[in-house]
C-alpha cells in the first residue's frame, strides 16, 4: 500500500515513535511525509512555526534512522484552516492531490494523520475528485456516548479535533471520504510501560536512544511544572501502522482490532457530535490490538539495530 503520514512531530512525541515504526515495515511505501501545525500555544510547540519544526522533527528522524530512497518531507500549513470553507495553501496540500488522483498504480492510498486534519481538509475543498481515491485514517474525536464514556477530567474539544474544528467539520459534514476514525477512548488503550522502553527500546542503537530520550525529556520537563506522568505512557499515533502495514495477509484488513460502522456524525463549531442522518458510514475503531502493534515495532527496531 502507499501511505502519506500527517503528523505534529515537533508536538507530542508519539507521533516519532509511530514515524520510526512506519518507516521499518517494509509492506508500506511511504510517499510523503507531512509536519502539521498544533494549536495557537501550544505548550509542545509555542511558536509560529510548528509545521516547518514538525517537518525538521521527521527529517532529524529519517536522516537518523538513514532510510533508503528520497521521501518528500513537507511542512504543512503553520496555521488552521479560517472556517470550513476555505482551504489552506502549501505544498503539502497539493502533493495530497496528485498522489491522490495517479493514474499509473493500483496500489491503494491511505493518508495516515496523527493530529489535526487541515492538509487532507484542504486538499478535498481544493480538489473534492480525490474523495474516493484514498482512505483516511484519523487518530482523534471525543468519545461516542453510546461506545464509551470520557476519561476523568477530559478536555472538550478532543486534543486533536481542537488543533482544528474547523477542518474537521469539513472531513465530517461536507466530504465522503472513507474514513477510518480512532477516538480518544480507542487510541488511550495504546500504553507503553516505562519499563519496556528502558528495556525494548532504549537499548536499540542511536534511534532507540532518540525516541527513549524524547519521552525522557518530557518527564523532566514536567516534573519543572510538578507533574508527574507515571509509569505509562499513551503512543496513540500507533494505531497508524497497526491499521494499515500490519493488516491480514488474506482479506486483507485490520483484522484483529474491533471497530463499528457508525454514521458519521456533525460536528458542530464546539467540537461536538451531532445525529446526521445524511451521514455516510464511517469506521470507529473501539478495541485495538496493542500486543501485536507493540511486539512488531519491539522486534522491528531489533532487528534494524542487528
Amino acid at each position: 500500500m502507499r501511505v502519506i503520514v500527517d503528523n505534529d512531530f515537533s508536538g507530542d512525541p508519539d507521533g516519532l515513535f509511530q514515524l520510526a515504526h512506519l518507516l521499518l515495515s517494509p509492506s508500506v511505501e511511504v510517499r510523503a511525509i507531512i509536519g502539521s501545525h498544533l494549536k495557537v500555544g501550544d505548550g509542545f510547540d509555542n511558536s509560529k512555526t510548528q509545521a516547518d519544526n514538525a517537518a525538521g522533527k521527521a527529517r532529524e528522524l529519517v536522516n537518523l534512522m538513514k532510510v533508503k530512497g528520497n521521501i518528500p518531507i513537507l511542512a504543512g500549513s503553520n496555521t488552521a484552516m479560517p472556517n470550513d470553507s476555505t482551504p489552506v495553501k502549501s505544498a503539502a496540500v497539493d502533493f495530497i492531490i496528485k498522489e491522490a488522483l495517479r493514474t499509473d498504480t493500483d496500489l491503494p492510498l491511505y493518508l495516515l494523520s496523527g493530529a489535526g486534519l487541515t492538509e487532507v481538509a484542504s486538499a478535498v475543498l481544493t480538489n473534492p475528485k480525490i474523495e474516493d481515491k484514498l482512505t483516511l485514517v484519523w487518530i482523534g474525536g471525543p468519545e461516542y456516548s453510546d461506545l464509551a464514556l470520557p476519561p476523568p477530567n477530559y478536555s472538550s474539544p478532543e486534543y486533536n479535533l481542537n488543533i482544528d474544528i474547523p477542518a474537521a467539520q469539513v472531513i465530517f459534514n461536507k466530504s465522503r471520504i472513507p474514513l477510518w476514525q480512532v477516538p480518544r477512548d480507542a487510541y488511550r488503550q495504546t500504553l507503553l510501560p516505562y519499563s519496556q522502553l528502558l528495556i525494548k527500546v532504549k537499548p536499540q542503537g542511536k534511534v532507540g536512544r532518540y525516541l527513549t530520550d524524547a519521552i525522557e525529556q518530557l518527564m523532566i520537563r514536567l516534573e519543572g511544572y510538578g507533574y508527574n506522568i507515571g509509569e505509562t505512557y499513551v503512543m496513540g499515533d500507533s494505531p497508524l501502522v497497526l491499521l494499515t502495514a500490519l493488516q491480514s495477509s488474506f482479506e486483507a484488513d485490520p483484522s484483529s482490532s474491533e471497530y463499528v460502522n457508525k454514521v458519521a456524525p456533525r460536528l458542530n463549531n464546539e467540537g461536538a457530535y451531532e445525529y446526521n442522518h445524511l451521514g455516510r458510514n464511517i469506521r470507529v475503531y473501539t478495541d485495538l490490538d496493542t500486543n501485536l502493534m507493540f511486539d512488531d515495532f519491539f522486534a522491528k527496531l531489533e532487528l534494524m539495530n542487528k
